[in-house]
């Protein structure tokens, strides 16, 4: 079975509604919601996924824009919540064992009570997003139209 650019399409935006559902419901479940810095990804989630919604239904200039710019948001909120939950453990580990350091600090940090890597996933989605409207014919404007060859 060969999807068309079309289906395939169609498939990322429905891959990355169902992304962003599971992932508000998962930090929502872990009490996500301690500081203003937590609740970011849920808000973008939020936003995200009317977003996804309006550019699914309403694909003009400014809707397109607009989910471009969320899903860049959600690029830079995981690269930020990368560095926070980094930073975090670090602070712990050193606060439980000072002398820590080189590899040993390292391995214990990424391996911390505060999953280090998880902020990665909206950076995921962001690029899932981005790459959705990546030379969709349904997101140019008139003028790009004439010219899609793909």
């Amino acid at each position: 079975m060969q999807l068309e650019a079309g289906q395939l399409r169609l498939f990322l935006l429905v891959v990355l509604l169902i992304s962003m559902v599971a992932t508000g419901v998962e930090l929502f479940l872990l009490e996500h919601t301690e500081s203003n810095t937590q609740i970011i990804p849920l808000v973008l989630l939020g936003i995200g996924f009317l977003a996804s919604l309006a550019v699914a239904g309403q694909p003009g200039r400014v809707t397109v824009a607009f989910f471009r710019g969320i899903m860049a948001l959600f690029v830079l909120a995981g690269a930020v919540g990368l560095y926070l939950h980094y930073r975090s453990n670090i602070e712990f580990e050193l606060e439980m064992n000072p002398a820590l350091a080189g590899w040993d600090l390292w391995r214990k940090t990424m391996m911390g009570a505060t999953p280090t890597l998880s902020p990665g996933v909206m950076s995921q989605l962001g690029l899932l997003g981005l790459l959705y409207t990546y030379r969709n014919p349904r997101l140019q404007s008139g003028a790009a139209q004439g010219k899609e060859t793909s």
